[in-house]
This record gives structure tokens, sequence and C-alpha cells, in this order.
């Protein structure tokens, strides 16, 4: 069962047809319901694929899948952040409006050292693999190369 997308090209409107079966797709007439116009074109609809996160993880592992990635670019390297934090979803809740605004200052062209610097304490005392801020052992340095 079907469901197409068309625009009418006598007044622009775009709507959708959910057909019973295949076959009436070639059969049937379509017609604006909005002006009664046959001059209509059908649409190439988006698909939206669902993906496990297990699989989502996998992609964001993967090295040849981060594109254009320079880290020597803190605008490449917020870009990047920001992609792992969408694929994240609801898990990236957990890192707090910190991180975000790590992301908005590396995106901005704001130097990581820079940004260090400036939020100390990002990670609190303890970071989330023990020690001081993020340039502390066990801390996350923005500036680090980083290997999977």
């Amino acid at each position: 069962m079907p469901i197409y997308e068309y625009r009418c090209e006598a007044c622009g409107r775009r709507f959708s047809v959910f057909w019973r079966n295949f076959s009436a797709v070639k059969e049937d007439k379509i017609v604006c319901k909005r002006c009664g116009s046959d001059d209509v074109d059908r649409l190439v609809s988006r698909v939206r694929v669902v993906r496990s996160e297990e699989s989502r993880m996998e992609d964001l592992a993967d090295p040849s899948a981060w594109g254009d990635l320079d880290e020597d670019d803190p605008k490449s390297m917020g870009k990047f952040m920001r992609k792992m934090m969408n694929e994240l979803g609801d898990e990236a809740g957990d890192l707090g409006p910190e991180f975000e605004e790590v992301i908005d200052r590396l995106e901005s062209g704001q130097d990581p050292e820079e940004i260090e610097k400036q939020m100390p304490d990002l990670l609190g005392e303890e970071g989330p693999m023990g020690g001081g801020g993020m340039g502390a052992p066990g801390g996350m340095e923005l500036g680090s190369d980083f290997d999977t």
C-alpha cells in the first residue's frame, strides 16, 4: 500500500495520496484537491532508515566515515563533535551543557587550548577517567590526537 507525494504545477500545493495497491497508481488519474488541476508531478519522497545504536556507533568509530575531519582545525573538530553528539541522541544529554559550549566555541574557530584555559573546571574535580580538568592525566584533552 504505497503513499506517493505529488506537487500541483498549477497552484504549487504538495499533497500525498494513499493507494490501496500498486496497480491503482497507474490506472487512476491524480487531481489536485485544492484547485482540481490534473497537471501534477510525482515527487521523490524522503526515506528514513532506522538503525541500531550499535550500527551508528560502528560508523562513528570508522575513520573512513569521518569525511574531511582535520584535527588541527577547531571548526572541523567542532563539526565532528556535533555529529557525534547528534548520533548519541538521548545519551548526549549526559554530557552536560558545558560540552555543547565547547562545541559552539570550536565551531566558531576558538583554539582548543584557549577553551581549556577559559574553562579549567570543565570536567569538574574528577573527570570521567579521574584526574582534574581536561589537561589532567586521565582527563580529556581537546587538542590531542585520538585513535580508535
